[in-house]
């Protein structure tokens, strides 16, 4: 049983929680992912690492409550006990001294990027971290960002924030500008990877990208997150969960993650009407 320490909102469906896992803490490396099971009944799903910390023996995570598991999850508070935490799983993010390495976050995976940016900077690399969201009310984590980048620009969807426009903007402004960039790393929704991936292939960028697909172990056992990547079947959590995005088979795994969109709806509504409450998503600050 693993303890939740604090659990924050920090935007409309997003949370933030530090749980107590002192094993995983002390091995944790950025780019790596846990699976969770809350209960007995239980579905096991994926989450990023998105900080650790072996002295208190924390994890750090961000759950978006959008499915049923999540939405469970969103539920819960300080105090509460998770069944399973399974990890660190995943080969950590490459850390070297690369250059000027552009970090692309995308949403919920801005929460991804903050180790691996972090890290990059240590190592002495300049940092230019690209934040992007649909308006300000969902933008995480912008003030931490600022502290580990070497240049952190944002993007909104309305212009509520930042620049209005999409990441793809940025990035392809920094590219007619000339800027040396080294390696781009892309952490966000499919869409966003493979159009980041399409613009800099033609620039020869070395672009990563992470795929979190649907997950059941976690070792490669059991096939769920197979991708296919440069013409070979890979699978996310042993081989990834980053790839080279220039290799990647957007448009099949795109349509292999819409063959469940039917039963996550269907778990999902069954769980609201079971459990007959609101989900408390109108708390915006403080820990819960």
């Amino acid at each position: 049983m693993y303890q939740i320490l604090e659990k924050n909102c920090l935007a409309s469906q997003v949370f933030r929680f530090v749980i107590l896992a002192p094993d995983i803490a002390r091995k944790a490396q950025p780019g790596q992912f846990i699976i969770i099971r809350l209960d007995e009944t239980g579905e096991r799903i994926p989450l990023t690492i998105s900080d650790s910390d072996p002295v208190r023996g924390t994890l750090t995570l961000f759950v978006q409550a959008v499915g049923k598991t999540s939405l469970e999850m969103s539920r819960m508070n300080s105090g509460d006990m998770i069944l399973d935490v399974v990890g660190p799983l995943g080969n950590p993010t490459e850390i070297d001294r690369f250059g000027t390495v552009v970090i692309v976050g995308g949403g919920f995976g801005i929460a991804a990027i903050h180790p691996i940016v972090r890290a990059l900077t240590r190592a002495g690399n300049k940092t230019i971290s690209i934040l992007g969201a649909r308006s300000k009310e969902l933008l995480i984590l912008e003030d931490e960002m600022v502290t580990v980048s070497t240049e952190v620009q944002v993007v909104t969807d309305d212009g509520s924030r930042g620049t209005k426009g999409r990441v793809t903007d940025i990035l392809q402004t920094l590219i007619a500008k000339k800027v040396l960039i080294d390696r781009v790393i892309a952490i966000g929704p499919l869409i966003m990877m493979k159009a980041i991936a399409y613009l800099t292939r033609p620039h020869k960028i070395p672009t990563l990208v992470s795929m979190n697909p649907i997950m059941i172990d976690g070792t490669g056992m059991c096939g769920a997150c197979r991708v296919m990547v440069g013409g070979e079947m890979k699978f996310a959590c042993v081989d990834g969960p980053e790839f080279d995005g220039h290799a990647v088979d957007f448009e099949g795994l795109l349509n292999r993650l819409k063959s469940y969109i039917p039963e996550e709806a269907e778990a999902k509504e069954k769980f609201l009407s079971e459990t007959k409450g609101t989900c408390r998503l109108e708390k915006t600050s403080g820990v819960i």
